[in-house]
């Protein structure tokens, strides 16, 4: 782009400029302040030459660097069990880059903390997902693994190690406790874990996920069920699997795709737990046809 070149005499005559803008023009740099101003762009230079190249687009283009960008910032933590034997064994199969799978965390049998994938970056743990209008799980969680079988219970040591996590990773992002998940919840018919032996009622205690105790108040005559379900988050492309996500989750006891009236009363007491976290006030899902 052509710039024209600026009147030496125009500084003099100029009117001031209105307060309501900032202008964008040259800071003039005391020359006490120039040697470490140098100093820092020769380090952002050697810097930027030692970074992998950018993504681009096919087509051709210029690029201009800017400053102004940040990296993801997740929305989410998505729970998950192995199925394995052993912590090393899941390792293994989580860096196998011919399996394609991954977390950003395994806690081990022992309350040992591996990392595997940079917080910031999206990590291959939860594959088809859904969780309201989030079709992609991958890109906006944190997964973090939990060395299981599927078929045992989870040690102490183990969920006392997954609390700590939790709680940096959730004052770090500022995460509403309705944002802790299970697998089953975001792939429900494909996923089944966290078993039903695990403490989701642990975590909710301390602010990890929702939870309602027995007895839970009536839902009201006109509470649709398939609706509250909806609305707490259950993709309904298979209503049977998002019934039994939700009671693997929530009821434990009965993992049945029947919603019994108590699981009901549950599934009202949910929602309306989240909206009083979210300052909504009363909320009663209807049919909207309703039929």
């Amino acid at each position: 782009m052509h710039r024209a070149r600026p009147d030496p005499n125009a500084a003099a005559t100029a009117p001031p400029e209105s307060s309501g803008r900032r202008r964008l023009g040259r800071r003039r740099i005391p020359a006490a302040a120039r040697p470490a101003r140098i100093g820092a762009y020769a380090l952002a230079l050697g810097l930027t030459a030692c970074a992998p190249a950018p993504s681009r687009i096919g087509y051709p283009a210029e690029w201009v660097g800017s400053p102004n960008f940040n990296e993801r910032r997740p929305s989410y933590v998505v729970l998950h069990h192995t199925s394995d034997g052993s912590a090393d064994e899941a390792l293994r199969t989580l860096t196998d880059p011919l399996r394609e799978v991954s977390a950003h965390y395994l806690v081990g049998r022992d309350g040992r903390i591996y990392q595997l994938v940079d917080e910031r970056h999206r990590a291959w743990h939860a594959g088809r997902s859904r969780w309201g209008a989030d079709a992609d799980l991958n890109s906006s969680s944190i997964g973090i693994e939990l060395d299981n079988d599927g078929d045992e219970p989870f040690p102490a040591a183990q969920i006392g190690a997954l609390l700590g996590l939790l709680a940096d990773i959730k004052a770090r992002y500022r995460l509403p406790r309705a944002n802790f998940l299970g697998h089953a919840d975001v792939a429900p018919g494909r996923k089944v874990d966290p078993s039903a032996r695990f403490p989701w009622r642990v975590l909710a205690q301390q602010g990890f996920g929702l939870w309602c105790d027995p007895p839970y108040p009536s839902a009201p005559a006109d509470f649709d069920a398939r609706v509250g379900l909806q609305a707490l988050g259950y993709d309904l492309g298979n209503r049977d699997a998002a019934v039994h996500a939700f009671k693997l989750h929530f009821v434990q006891t009965d993992v049945s795709t029947t919603l019994t009236p108590s699981d009901r009363d549950l599934l009202y007491c949910l929602l309306q737990d989240r909206a009083r976290d979210e300052g909504a006030g009363a909320v009663t899902p209807k049919d909207p046809t309703g039929s």
